[in-house]
């Protein structure tokens, strides 16, 4: 094949992942089945291997390909597949055609072994020791999702509803608005400082990003020093020009020495149609000298004289505490009751089995949270304590979580939450719904109310008599699955008369026997709200 026409075949298949993965993250129309979205992220590294080390299945063999691959290829994954590498060249592409009077040239750059060493093995031993904080940090895949989620997502929902508002006028109702229904600062806060690090590096040295702090790219680029095929210089067609350097995002080409630092190298393929001879091509490699038979050893020795400034770098993950291991989270809202509210532990969805094991399993990427239809899934702060930072919880007072839905289990590329069926998943008790009388208005007010009993799908919320005529609610922990309706639909503020504390350790509810027979009574009677 010829070698220049790699380049536009990665270009293209690099836009079909990017394209496909940035929709499945941001697509609020529910047009992707489960099914076709585990296909799109079968292939995404991390995700894959922690979906692998749950379910032990075939379905979750990506990452095995992946390796596969960059043995025979090379870091083929970074360049082609990982939404976060492509949306770095999108950025230099922007930077260079900005900067097209003073063309972008990059320059060989020493490799920082101590930096990247040191941020693959703090991922490594973080899940060892059962938490993914480092891996939600640094997963390629997880913080493409979270841009997609606070960047890209709002972008096309302001644009769906423009275009609704636009056909609304011509009496055209195809097209209907989209809300989302809450702001999370602290996560939004650190996904901008995450956009502005990849963003400012790719602006300025391309894929920097990949090949200093990236540990999907740093394990993969070990790996592709002894890949089959590799971009190899020609000793005697090369005439050190200097060209295929200015081309190489990676910044791995030494021209002076006539070399290429593989563990860096994403095969690009930028390089091969730049080089005005044929000293630089991309083919087998065993068997072909690619050092120099002068080089010396003091050029072929590591270089360590300017790395002492680095372990600096590892301070903030030394300096990580668990001093906020459990934040306590008072339910905020704007109508006058006296009882505050204090969660002990927040409600991880239905799937995840408990607590722990998703905190241990999640990689924060917030493909579950952009499908959720009611938008109960949201980013956690410290709900799950520090370790858990950046996880999906259930957040009762944006939504509830729907007694028909699953996708969350269906979507998830980690197993962190299984998929289950929808029978079991109605009886997964994932909290129990606690009432707190001195803020129910039948209490306070003396009057009717019964909203978190109408919403409550299993009835586990029943009135039962207080004073006079009046009823009150009273729950019934046996048929509770915690799904919030309730709480969700509990009018008092600023606090709940009703809300649902977590279970570190999901179980099964009881089954309501009653519950079809006190349907069948209310079919006739209209809604009360």
């Amino acid at each position: 094949m010829n070698n220049s026409l790699l380049r536009k075949i990665r270009i293209v298949v690099s836009l079909i992942f990017f394209i496909t993965t940035t929709f499945l993250l941001i697509d609020i129309y529910g047009t992707l089945s489960p099914s076709i979205s585990n296909k799109i992220i079968f292939l995404q590294f991390v995700p894959s291997v922690l979906k692998f080390i749950t379910i032990f299945s075939v379905t979750a063999v990506g990452f095995l390909i992946i390796l596969v691959v960059t043995v025979l290829f090379g870091r083929v994954y970074c360049s082609t597949i990982c939404p976060l590498g492509v949306f770095q060249d999108v950025v230099n592409w922007i930077s260079g055609k900005i900067k097209r009077r003073n063309k972008r040239r990059f320059d060989f750059l020493r490799e920082q072994k101590l930096l990247r060493n040191v941020l693959l093995a703090i991922p490594i031993v973080v899940f060892l020791f059962g938490s993914t904080l480092a891996i939600n940090l640094l997963d390629p895949y997880s913080i493409y999702g979270r841009f997609s989620g606070n960047f890209f997502r709002p972008i096309l929902v302001r644009a769906n509803n423009l275009t609704a508002f636009i056909f609304e006028s011509f009496k055209l109702y195809m097209v209907y608005p989209y809300s989302l229904k809450v702001f999370n600062l602290i996560p939004f806060i650190i996904t901008v400082l995450f956009f502005v690090l990849v963003a400012t590096m790719a602006w300025k040295k391309g894929r920097l990003y990949c090949n200093t702090v990236c540990p999907v790219g740093t394990l993969l680029g070990y790996i592709s020093k002894i890949s089959l095929f590799k971009i190899i210089i020609n000793q005697e067609e090369c005439l050190s020009c200097d060209i295929c350097a200015n081309e190489c995002k990676s910044s791995c080409i030494d021209c002076d020495n006539k070399t290429i630092d593989m563990s860096r190298c994403v095969v690009c393929f930028n390089c091969i149609p730049s080089c005005p001879t044929e000293g630089i091509t991309y083919s087998i490699s065993y068997g072909k000298k690619i050092l120099k038979d002068n080089t010396s050893a003091e050029q072929k020795r590591i270089d360590i004289s300017k790395r002492e400034f680095l372990s600096k770098t590892t301070l903030y993950f030394l300096s990580l505490s668990t001093l906020a291991a459990q934040v306590q989270k008072k339910i905020i809202v704007t109508k006058p009751s006296t009882k505050p509210i204090f969660r002990k532990s927040a409600v991880s969805p239905p799937g995840s089995t408990g607590v722990e094991k998703f905190n241990g399993k999640c990689t924060a990427c917030h493909l579950c949270v952009s499908s959720c239809p009611t938008q109960v899934l949201q980013p956690s702060f410290l709900e799950y304590g520090f370790l858990g930072i950046l996880q999906p919880r259930m957040d009762n007072t944006t939504g509830f979580c729907n007694f028909e839905c699953k996708i969350c289990g269906d979507v998830c590329p980690t197993g962190a939450i299984l998929p289950s069926e929808l029978e079991k998943k109605k009886l997964t008790q994932i909290g129990k719904a606690k009432f707190v009388k001195d803020n129910c208005v039948v209490q306070t007010q003396k009057t009717d109310c019964g909203a978190c009993s109408e919403h409550c799908p299993t009835k586990a919320v029943h009135m039962i008599p207080f004073e006079g005529t009046l009823v009150i609610p009273e729950v019934r922990d046996d048929y509770c699955i915690g799904c919030g309706a309730c709480e969700y639909a509990c009018p008092t503020k600023p606090y709940k008369a009703i809300y649902v504390e977590g279970s570190r350790w999901h179980q099964v509810a009881k089954k309501n026997v009653e519950l079809k027979k006190q349907e069948a009574v209310n079919t006739k009677e209209d809604f009360p709200f």
